[in-house]
């Protein structure tokens, strides 16, 4: 286990110390740390007892934490949008220890992640028009991957966690194809140029500085979206030009080679 995640687990389990507050569930070298921590939110009329339980991977805090919420007077759906609003909380928070930071912003924006779970319908996920979800997509363009069994691992993550699909084509460039709500793809964009997610020529790990995002566009509702990510290697550009034809990205592939050849 990394220095910097026993040192967190440690004033953890020092801040979080009466009884059932804090349990360490594992830890090691290959998983990282997993451990759970109960708090208490104000529901209104009565206070609320939630069990969140995290994992620090060993890339950890160079990358988001895993986080798993329950609580016997929450339903799914509320557990799961708590555990999406701490996503979106830790993006920016990446590179530095963060739990404790997590919990005291959980504490004093429950009612307002309730009340929002409760009613979707609101501004930043909905189109002006006719209430349905945005969906944008971008490109984003790598200069190199030296570690990439980590790299990729560690995109997939991400994506995941943000609820995002797409493509991650590895051939002659290094193309990200992210599909999502625009505050999701802006999350993953700033977790791309702040962690520390490969490594450089002296096996040094390294922040990716030069990746550019070379397109964003808000797609059309009659667009069916990607319905997964996955990797795809491509040997040459007809390859790559099928795969942006059968995400019927035609048009976009056209603006890329305009872009890159």
């Amino acid at each position: 286990m990394a220095e910097a995640v026993a040192e967190e687990i440690s004033a953890l389990s020092a801040i979080y110390c009466d009884k059932d507050e804090f349990e360490l569930l594992e830890t090691s070298d290959t998983v990282g740390a997993i451990f759970r921590i109960q708090i208490a939110v104000d529901g209104g009329s009565e206070r609320i007892l939630l069990k969140l339980q995290f994992h620090l991977p060993i890339e950890y805090p160079s990358c988001l934490p895993d986080i798993s919420v329950s609580c016997e007077r929450l339903t799914r759906k509320q557990c799961l949008a708590i555990k999406h609003a701490l996503l979106e909380k830790a993006t920016l928070l990446i590179s530095g220890p963060m739990v404790h930071e997590l919990i005291v912003w959980l504490q004093h924006n429950f009612t307002a992640i309730n009340e929002k779970s409760a009613n979707p319908r609101t501004p930043d996920c909905q189109s002006e028009q006719g209430g349905h979800a945005e969906l944008w997509t971008a490109l984003l363009l790598l200069d190199h991957m030296r570690a990439k069994s980590k790299y990729m691992k560690t995109i997939e993550k991400w994506t995941s966690d943000l609820g995002l699909t797409g493509r991650l084509f590895m051939g002659k460039w290094i193309l990200i194809l992210l599909q999502g709500r625009k505050r999701n793809i802006k999350d993953y964009v700033i977790l791309q140029k702040t962690s520390k997610v490969d490594v450089d020529s002296s096996g040094k790990k390294c922040k990716e500085k030069m990746m550019q995002v070379l397109r964003e566009i808000q797609m059309p509702s009659s667009y069916q979206q990607i319905p997964t990510f996955e990797i795809k290697d491509y040997s040459s550009q007809e390859d790559l030009k099928k795969e942006f034809e059968l995400a019927g990205l035609s048009e976009l592939y056209l603006e890329l080679v305009h872009m890159l050849v």
